[in-house]
């Protein structure tokens, strides 16, 4: 749940110190989110300390554990991976790393600690929370400090960001890295469509996610693929057959191509491996395509930051110095998430304990539990991705006898395609007639209308621009016209994706229905804009490819 809007003027940081450190698997973004930790924190007028090589600095001390100022962190906005470095540390798993570690916090006064890393790093710096107290009085008793300094220093306090491109952690919507990754799945998927197009080819794609489908779900949605391979969701027995047919389907449709996402984690309903060799193989003994394998690796995590990366991490490094400067010692441990379009706080402990859940229903072969403990979002991708990539019989639909128009109005808007082509896939499956029309409004009063089908959608979500055609024309001098070809056609409800011109459109067609009956149908908005200017929403179709394009 969002929480109220705070003022963070009347919060000081005054006397205390904020240590930041990054641990596990680095990650696209990490780097953000460590700048905006020591901008806030000097900001309210705290110490902050850098955190060398994770764990490993914390228990080593010395020069791992330094003090930051504002210039120590210029220029590491766009930087991929981890500037203060991460490292596997075995000796913070025994009580007596942790005690070396909490004896360099208290040297420094670091009583709060940002924590950027997986699931594991967040355990870990729980477990030092919870043993802090004690930790003291062994080193009182061991007189390595004294008793006064123990009393000052007698809680710790921390605060956790999730840094993984697996997008593993529940609780929240996105994690640190997942958007950047995708971004380097994409691109290689657009680069391979060229090359499988010109050949006829199969291309099987391995990208990252032992334990997590996410990467490959929302790459598969995004590409259209035709077929996907997730940890969570099995495919039914059988999978063999159904596969084999859809891509025969599809290649005698005249499709050229046929791309399969596999996640390295993927099984089958029996807990077995699914290999993307295993997957080439039984393409080419079956169907006899050319067939190549793509394992993307550490590509994935590699490279600079998406600007949702960026913003997302300055956000919630951001949430995270409030979330410090707001603990007492009765609050528990919290990291901070991302909730729709909002930074939130969470309790650490029950997002790692749901995010182990997930882990065992899939071992139980409990698999719709599995899906469900990844949250909303995960489960929104994965039946869009069902819904958008399986036609079903013409004798499987509903009949609806309801005819949509779909047009674009404003500039073109990267994404107003893959819009495009869901809505009308959507409509297909809903058993309704889908009607495309080309230019606009001023397309709409010349009759360029035509329905559009299935097949005709396919592959647009790759594709840049506006494949019906968009213009800026409003419709009020076309009133008459429109009016005409929605009658015309039977036209029962509009879609109108675009920019604040469709908006405009939409308004000018609402004030006319007194006079004109044909404009007392349905119609939507979805906005498609660069520009974001679309009352109404946090974010527009565009926008986030555009803000991608100036980060380039």
């Amino acid at each position: 749940m969002a929480q109220p809007q705070k003022f963070f003027e009347n919060l000081s940081g005054a006397g205390k110190a904020i240590g930041v450190l990054t641990s596990g698997g680095d990650a696209q973004g990490m780097n953000a989110a460590v700048r905006a930790v020591v901008r806030m924190g000097i900001y309210v007028e705290a110490k902050v300390y850098f955190v060398h090589e994770g764990y490993q600095g914390m228990v080593d001390g010395g020069d791992n554990i330094i003090e930051v100022s504002w210039e120590s962190v210029s220029s590491i906005l766009q930087v991929g991976g981890t500037v203060i470095g991460s490292a596997r540390c075995k000796a913070f798993r025994t009580r007596e790393g942790r005690l070396q570690a909490a004896y360099n916090l208290i040297q420094r006064g670091i009583t709060n600690l940002c924590v950027i890393g997986g699931d594991g790093s967040l355990t870990g710096a729980n477990l030092f929370r919870e043993e802090w107290s004690g930790l003291l009085e062994e080193l009182v008793k061991n007189e390595k400090i004294e008793a006064a300094a123990a009393q000052k220093y007698s809680h710790l306090n921390i605060v956790g960001m999730v840094g993984s491109i697996d997008n593993d952690f529940c609780g929240t919507d996105m994690t640190i890295g997942t958007d950047s990754a995708l971004h380097r799945i994409i691109e290689v998927v657009d680069a391979i469509m060229t090359t499988a197009q010109s050949h006829q080819r199969t291309f099987v794609l391995e990208v990252m996610g032992r334990h997590c489908g996410y990467l490959a779900l929302v790459s598969a949605l995004a590409c259209g693929a035709d077929w996907v391979f997730i940890p969570e969701s099995p495919p039914e027995d059988g999978w063999e057959d159904t596969m084999c047919g859809k891509l025969s389907e599809n290649r005698a449709r005249k499709k050229r191509l046929n791309i399969i996402i596999v996640s390295e984690g993927a099984i089958d309903g029996q807990n077995n491996p699914i290999t993307s060799e295993k997957i080439k193989n039984l393409v080419v003994s079956r169907l006899g395509f050319d067939t190549r394998v793509t394992i993307l690796g550490h590509v994935q995590r590699g490279g600079t930051p998406s600007a949702f990366d960026r913003i997302l991490a300055s956000r919630m490094g951001v949430e995270c110095v409030l979330a410090l400067l707001e603990a007492t010692p009765e609050t528990p441990a919290c990291v901070v998430s991302l909730c729709g379009n909002q930074a939130v706080r969470l309790p650490l402990m029950e997002c790692v304990q749901m995010t182990q859940e997930v882990q065992k229903a899939m071992d139980e072969r409990r698999f719709e539990d599995a899906v469900r403990l990844r949250g909303r979002s995960f489960e929104n991708n994965l039946n869009t991705y069902k819904l958008l990539s399986h036609k079903k019989n013409v004798s499987e639909l509903p009949k609806s006898n309801f005819n949509v128009a779909v047009l674009n109005v404003g500039a073109p808007a990267a994404g107003m395609n893959g819009a495009v082509r869901s809505a009308v896939r959507v409509g297909i499956t809903e058993g309704h007639k889908m009607f495309a029309v080309n230019d606009g409004f001023e397309g709409f009063a010349k009759g360029q209308i035509h329905e559009i089908k299935w097949g005709d959608v396919g592959g647009w979500t790759g594709q840049g621009g506006s494949i019906l055609g968009t213009k800026r024309t409003l419709p009020a001098k076309y009133f008459d016209q429109i009016a005409d070809q929605i009658r015309a056609h039977n036209i029962s409800a509009l879609l109108v994706i675009g920019g604040f011109e469709a908006y405009l459109g939409l308004m000018e067609l609402t004030v006319a229905r007194g006079k004109y009956d044909e404009f007392c149908i349905p119609m939507v908005m979805v906005p498609a804009t660069v520009s974001n200017n679309v009352p109404g929403s946090d974010f527009s179709i565009g926008a986030d490819t555009a803000l991608n394009t100036i980060t380039d």
